[in-house]
């Protein structure tokens, strides 16, 4: 315990110094103007006390040049106050917007979605820290100026604390009478930190279960089943447990804060005694009084702002500690990113050796032992029931998770040791749960090859080779029509959205790994047919082109019967591989599971 506190404050120190470096590069005008501003403040406070005591002994002692001096000192100073704290406001809420929201938000964001893989989204203990964090990152600028500020006012209350020592030595005591509130504040600001991060998930809960009720798509659901009241209630017994953890832990803090401030009254009462004494004992001048009411006015309001800043310092704790995990995590994750070259083309194909996973969280593995090659040029379709793990493959084929155990080689190289960004600029994949980019058609689509996002011809190829000729031309401003609803533009249906998918997925022109999963689950039968007619053709040329790999994921067997060889996944196991003919004639899972499928289809049909 000894020396976790001491690495906390060396790390505080450390991103508060960092943080006001990147304030002085960014904008160093503003920047020294508060650090000016502060050190005025501090200026003003001493001369105001002296001026104030110059003034009344000069009126005392009947000396009219010391008393209008003070005097007008005295006025010359408290505008200069009242000027420097508007200018202090201005300037910090400035600095801490344009800081932290443009620049310290921006590149949280970048580490963020920079990470090579997905387990972050998975892992309660990263979704915790992003929960706390999100749109909260200026707390951080506001934490470092917070430190700032309390370093200029700790040595205000130095200054003010000398004042009182000219009229009584024993005055230096209220110093450490003043600290008591700082230290029992910070004990109990930590209490309320602690309490944020352990309500995290309840937090995140409640904030989902709000979402469920208000969104059409599951709000429909809801009315249907007669849920809704449940949601609620589950929602509020999330939202009641947050509250109560963090209202005992405010408590808590408040208790601490009056017990810092019972002393910091005591010894006030004290001091202020004492000095009144030597003046009823003409050891001192009403001048001394006059500055020690001033200065005890004043070092009471010192407290205060050094109380508040920092309490503000402190406070950002709540996202400085989240902040500071997410960057070690970020770190050790980039740290492991592989540094051999991709391939130009592929020779041999994908080995996958042994290969086992289990997602964070879980308790049963998804994948377990899964060994066999994908020949270079060839189109694999992997089948299965639901839960048996072929989306799961594709993840670790695009280097979302990597293995728990085994290996997963691109010819002779191992996955892991490719750089992920290079390795995805040779993927394409269309994925069962696409994105919807509310932006326009032609951008949509673009994103695919984000080089080329503006390459009108290239987007004409690509929405033509996903069969969405007939959706573009009903589009009311073709490619540069916006899209959704949530932005006044045109709301898609399932099956055309899942098109311009398919279109961003054939965007690049060149790569090894071609993905399909579930890709036209959303489609009808002349669609698909259609479709995969088109993409059969695609993965032939792209065979011939780089030895491309496609991998089509489908749960309809009769899409994947021309594929050069189908895996058969069985609850995590590859259980079969082979030919659509050598699978029917060997029996086993996939001639049941093909069997069970047309009689299905043929049952339909004849209704």
């Amino acid at each position: 315990m000894s020396t976790e506190k001491p690495i906390a404050v060396k790390r505080y120190v450390r991103l508060w110094a960092e943080l006001l470096a990147l304030s002085w590069r960014l904008y160093p005008a503003m920047t020294s103007g508060l650090l000016a501003v502060y050190a005025g403040q501090v200026v003003v406070v001493a001369a105001s006390a002296l001026a104030l005591r110059m003034a009344v002994n000069g009126v005392i002692a009947a000396d009219p040049t010391a008393a209008v001096i003070g005097a007008v000192t005295a006025a010359a100073v408290f505008a200069a106050g009242t000027y420097l704290s508007d200018l202090n406001g201005g300037l910090w809420i400035v600095l801490i917007e344009r800081v932290g929201l443009l620049h310290v938000q921006h590149r949280l964001h970048a580490d963020l979605v920079g990470l090579p893989g997905m387990d972050h989204l998975d892992r309660p203990d990263v979704l915790d820290r992003i929960t706390t964090l999100r749109g909260a990152s200026w707390e951080l600028v506001f934490g470092m100026w917070g430190a700032v500020a309390a370093c200029f006012n700790v040595i205000r209350l130095a200054v003010l604390v000398t004042l009182l020592a000219t009229t009584n030595p024993w005055l230096i005591a209220l110093l450490p009478c003043a600290a008591a509130p700082l230290w029992c504040d910070r004990r109990g600001q930590r209490a309320v930190n602690t309490a944020e991060t352990e309500t995290a998930e309840n937090f995140r809960l409640q904030r989902h279960l709000f979402r469920l009720a208000t969104k059409p798509a599951t709000s429909k659901e809801l009315r249907i089943a007669g849920a809704g009241d449940e949601v609620v209630d589950r929602q509020v017994a999330a939202w009641n447990e947050v509250f109560r953890v963090r209202l005992r832990a405010r408590v808590r803090a408040a208790g601490w804060k009056l017990a810092g401030w019972t002393l910091f009254t005591a010894g006030f009462t004290a001091g202020l005694a004492l000095v009144i004494r030597q003046a009823t004992t003409g050891t001192g001048t009403v001048g001394d009084i006059v500055l020690a009411v001033t200065v005890a006015l004043t070092l009471r309001q010192s407290v205060q702002d050094t109380l508040r800043d920092v309490n503000n310092s402190t406070a950002s704790g709540r996202v400085i500690e989240p902040y500071l995990w997410l960057r070690d995590h970020v770190a050790a994750t980039r740290a492991q990113r592989g540094t051999r070259p991709v391939p130009a083309a592929l020779r041999r194909g994908i080995t996958f050796d042994r290969v086992g996973f289990t997602y964070p969280g879980a308790d049963r593995p998804t994948l377990t032992d899964v060994s066999c090659h994908l020949t270079a040029g060839s189109v694999v379709a992997i089948v299965g029931e639901y839960g048996s793990g072929k989306t799961t493959l594709v993840k670790l084929l695009c280097k979302f998770y990597s293995p728990g155990s085994g290996t997963i080689r691109v010819d002779d190289t191992n996955l892991d040791d490719l750089p992920a960004d290079e390795w995805r600029k040779r993927t394409s994949a269309a994925f069962q749960d696409f994105g919807r980019f509310q932006t326009t058609f032609a951008t949509t689509v673009g994103l695919g090859d984000l080089p080329h996002i503006d390459d009108r011809a290239r987007i004409g190829e690509a929405v033509r080779a996903a069969d969405a000729d007939v959706l573009l031309g009903r589009l009311p401003h073709g490619l540069d029509t916006q899209l959704g609803q949530d932005f006044g533009g045109v709301e898609l249906s399932e099956g055309q959205w899942q098109k311009t998918a398919l279109a961003r997925s054939s965007m690049r022109p060149a790569p090894l790994l071609f993905v399909l999963d579930e890709p036209t689950a959303s489609l009808d039968a002349p669609s698909e047919h259609a479709i995969f007619t088109r993409y059969m053709a695609r993965a032939r040329e792209l065979a011939a082109r780089t030895g491309a790999v496609t991998v089509v994921v489908s749960h309809r067997f009769s899409t994947v019967a021309d594929a050069d060889q189908i895996l058969v996944l069985d609850h995590g196991e590859l259980v079969q591989a082979g030919r659509h003919d050598e699978l029917l004639a060997r029996g086993g899972r996939y001639a049941d599971l093909y069997r069970t499928q047309a009689e299905a289809y043929t049952s339909s049909s004849t209704r």
